[in-house]
């Protein structure tokens, strides 16, 4: 059974080259709330994560929550091991299949075949398995003979298609999802809800960012709260989207 245990973990970033006095002073209120771990003569260091404690189980559907600098994305990028903690200690038991940014990663001159391949590869899929998954991210894609041409010919809705049919195409263990059912024309919309419906139920562990209150009363059991940097609450979605809509 999967599993994530975060004991008061933190995440600081240094920023440098922040000379204007009154551009850093916005820079932090505006990105970050003002968490500021030290302030030096030549940079800030930034806490995105501060002293996180959290315990996620097999069965937990949880959604994330909160206003933009929150640290929504950081914790998100932590799950993935995108980030490593500055302090505290992360444990987690179980395959990540993170789905932060679908079009990060997908190369312009190769075409569409020649990106199955590699981002397979990046999934953590061998030779045999792309093989026996290209015939379905074909047909889910739509593209027909596109995916023979460079990704440079494609417009922003078809590499929509094209990276999220890959990114879809694994058996997830613990999914990590960033807003990505904003994405995409409104004629692919209904197909890839679908598919993230089945993912949703074949994933172990699932943490979905989102704006969407339907989303999140839809699709998880639990809600986490975030509010510069830290966890506000985390507990039972009604309650944490009362107190989220209570912060507005």
């Amino acid at each position: 059974m999967a599993r994530i245990e975060l004991r008061d973990v933190s995440v600081e970033f240094p920023i440098y080259n922040l000379s204007s006095r009154s551009f850093k002073k916005n820079f932090l209120r505006v990105a970050t709330g003002g968490n500021v771990a030290q302030n030096t003569n030549d940079h800030v260091v930034v806490r995105a994560l501060n002293d996180i404690n959290l315990l996620l189980e097999h069965g937990d559907r949880v959604g994330l929550i909160g206003h933009n600098g929150s640290g929504k994305s950081t914790l998100l990028r932590l799950l993935a091991t995108i980030y490593e903690p500055t302090g505290g200690d992360i444990l987690i038991d179980g395959h990540i299949s993170p789905m932060l940014d679908l079009i990060s990663g997908i190369e312009i001159e190769f075409t569409g075949y020649e990106n199955i391949l590699m981002r397979g590869a990046i999934l953590g899929l061998n030779s045999k398995q792309i093989r026996e998954k290209t015939e379905q991210i074909v047909e889910f894609t739509g593209l027909g003979d596109y995916l023979s041409m460079p990704v440079r010919t494609y417009s922003s809705g078809m590499m929509v298609r094209l990276a999220f049919a890959i990114s879809t195409s694994i058996n997830p263990e613990i999914l990590l999802i960033d807003e990505v059912f904003g994405a995409g024309d409104a004629e692919f919309m209904e197909k890839a809800q679908a598919k993230m419906v089945s993912l949703l139920n074949q994933s172990s562990i699932v943490v979905i960012a989102t704006h969407s209150d339907d989303l999140i009363t839809e699709f998880c059991n639990k809600a986490l709260l975030m509010e510069k940097g830290s966890i506000k609450y985390f507990g039972s979605v009604d309650q944490a989207l009362k107190l989220y809509h209570g912060m507005n």
